[in-house]
């Protein structure tokens, strides 16, 4: 009944991919957050 295991391991990782796919919706990705504090005006260096 090796199948039967191998279609579980198969049926976890499509799982744990999803999950993981939904996670990062939820979170968002690191590049599109926002700055942690705004860039100076042009004209104070």
């Amino acid at each position: 009944m090796w199948y039967f295991a191998w279609i579980l391991g198969v049926l976890m990782a499509c799982f744990a991919a999803i999950i993981n796919a939904m996670w990062l919706e939820f979170e968002g990705y690191p590049a599109e957050a926002a700055p942690a504090e705004p860039p100076p005006p042009p004209d104070q260096f």
